[in-house]
C-alpha cells in the first residue's frame, strides 16, 4: 500500500512540474544519455540557470 502511494505521488510530481513548466533534471539526463553520449551534461545547478535565463532573459517574451 505504501509503496503505490510513493509511486502515486511520484507521478503526480512529474505531472504538477510539467504543468507549471518547471525543468526536468532527470528527463534532461536521460536525454543527454541517449542523443548526446559524448557530450557533458551540466551539472544540476547549471542546468536551472539556464533554464530560468532561457525563460526569462528575452524581452518581449511575456504578457505581463
Amino acid at each position: 500500500m505504501l509503496i503505490r502511494l510513493v509511486q502515486w505521488a511520484r507521478r503526480a510530481a512529474v505531472v504538477v512540474r510539467r504543468v507549471i513548466g518547471a525543468p526536468d533534471y532527470e528527463r534532461y539526463l536521460a536525454h543527454m544519455r541517449d542523443r548526446h553520449p559524448d557530450r557533458r551534461p551540466l551539472a544540476r545547478g547549471e542546468f536551472m540557470a539556464a533554464c530560468l535565463s532561457a525563460r526569462y532573459d528575452r524581452p518581449g517574451s511575456r504578457c505581463c
